[in-house]
């Protein structure tokens, strides 16, 4: 394909990363790190949508919204119940002050002292090797490459539903500017969108004293978990005062008399659904528009196309993080970074293939969702064969004492083998949790050995020990307990 265009004899760069999300970060790092000559460029925030947009804020959001929910519920603990007195201007300049002390972490001035080149600019490809920087300076800039890694990320999916553009409507990308602007929540707020984000933020909201309303089309929350996952989200999000709308799909937003209305349908009838505010959490989409990709015939769909080692169309162009999916996650793009990096500067000798057979996900509602490998939905849909090992939190100490008894640690495996096919585990800290079955997973470890490691008592991680005893005692040999029966009834005599 690269016949059309006349490779350079000479390249200004050994590596040109495009967007300075989480996989443009570790791609710029790492061939800076090997000495390589990199040119990161973003014409945005450094540190992408996870540090200005979604990860970070949010997480600092779900924190004042849990402590409010406390002081609510403060008889679970043997103190007296109040309602939280908060200025949310207060509330939004701590999220602006935490993404403010993250920043340096990924600011322009770091990566320069770590040896990358930085240019703030828009970047489009005009031939295969060469880039074209608008910098945002008004100056234009051209560089070539011998290798190019696309991280360009991602931007939230908005639905083409009729009236939005009247009645507006946020995304997790505009949410916080626009909180910035306001002195309280939003009286009546609408999330379109029961996943992760939707499910959060809801959480988030409805317990800083918003009433809330989750809409769903499908018929029931978090919908890639498992059904009795989905159902303690449920409960929880219920718990919390979000009104949820399972089974609820949108059809266009209008005003009625001055109020803004979402229109949806329920059974085959339209039902109205009053709201100040809509946020828009039905998914993200790769950004693949605006770089070139097109003239050069790079091909893309949802995400960019690239083969198991993350090539494009091109043999020496990459992608890494949410624009060549097929997960998009922090994590996730940190991990493919390394494998686009390694394999557009030394493809020639070997390429490296990433694996997402342990890549673990955590959903940060109260309580934590968090799994590893296979649930039971993936199971039955690739027809593998398990069994369940089920542990209650409702069961362990420490859980009792923090008054943190929702939840369970649910471990799949083949049927008496003692190999771990994928971990589930709601509950408080879940996600950190979940570390353990992630590390024994990816060494090829089982049960056998997180039950004879010793856990701190108390701890939450002793529910990943008991998991494990639990499945231990499903398989206890009963032809050695005969055995030793018959011994220590020899031993009595």
């Amino acid at each position: 394909m690269t016949k059309r265009w006349q490779k350079p004899k000479k390249f200004d760069r050994n590596l040109i990363v495009i967007g300075a999300g989480s996989a443009g970060l570790v791609s710029s790092l790492i061939g800076a790190t090997i000495n390589a000559k990199v040119t990161l460029i973003e014409a945005g925030k450094m540190g992408g949508d996870c540090l200005n947009y979604g990860c970070v804020p949010s997480k600092a959001l779900i924190k004042s919204a849990k402590i409010a929910e406390q002081m609510q519920h403060a008889d679970r603990y043997g103190l007296t119940p109040v309602t939280p007195q908060f200025d949310f201007k207060a509330v939004i300049k701590r999220i602006e002050d935490i993404i403010k002390t993250i920043e340096p972490h990924d600011s322009v001035e770091r990566f320069e002292g770590l040896g990358v080149d930085v240019m703030q600019g828009y970047a489009r490809l005009r031939d295969p090797w060469t880039v074209e920087i608008a910098r945002n300076d008004g100056e234009t800039q051209t560089l070539t490459g011998k290798a190019i890694v696309l991280a360009t990320g991602a931007r939230p999916f908005v639905p083409p539903l009729p009236g939005l553009e009247e009645t507006g409507y946020l995304t997790s990308d505009t949410l916080w500017e626009e909180m910035a602007k306001r002195d309280a929540v939003p009286e009546k707020l609408i999330v379109l969108g029961g996943g992760p984000i939707g499910c959060e933020l809801s959480q988030s909201f409805a317990r800083l004293g918003s009433q809330v309303t989750l809409v769903e089309m499908v018929d029931r929350v978090m919908n890639i978990e498992d059904t009795d996952v989905s159902e303690v989200a449920a409960q929880s999000l219920t718990n919390s005062g979000v009104d949820l709308r399972c089974n609820h799909k949108a059809l266009r937003t209008e005003m009625q008399s001055g109020t803004k209305m979402l229109i949806v349908e329920q059974d085959g009838k339209e039902v109205s659904l009053p709201f100040d505010d809509l946020l828009i959490a039905v998914g993200r989409a790769a950004r693949l528009e605006g770089f070139g990709l097109e003239e050069l015939g790079i091909k893309f769909g949802r995400t960019l196309e690239t083969d198991k080692h993350l090539q494009a169309t091109f043999p020496h162009i990459y992608a890494a993080g949410d624009v060549a999916g097929p997960y998009q996650l922090t994590h996730n793009a940190s991990h493919q970074a390394w494998f686009a990096t390694v394999n557009a500067l030394f493809g020639r000798f070997k390429k490296f293939k990433p694996s997402y057979e342990f890549l673990p996900w955590t959903t940060f509602l109260d309580p934590e969702i968090a799994h590893v490998g296979l649930n039971e939905q993936q199971a039955r849909n690739e027809g593998v064969t398990y069994e369940v090992t089920k542990y209650h939190l409702d069961d362990l100490d420490r859980a009792i004492a923090e008054s943190a008894t929702q939840g369970f640690v649910k471990v799949l495996t083949p049927p008496g083998k003692d190999k771990i096919l994928g971990v589930t585990i709601v509950g408080q800290n879940a996600g950190e949790l979940l570390t353990e079955f992630t590390l024994a997973m990816k060494h090829g470890l089982g049960l056998g050995k997180i039950m004879g490691t010793i856990h701190t008592y108390p701890t939450m991680a002793e529910a990943n020990k008991f998991a494990a005893g639990d499945w231990r005692k499903k398989h206890k040999p009963e032809w050695a307990l005969k055995l030793l029966e018959r011994y220590f009834r020899w031993a009595r005599s």
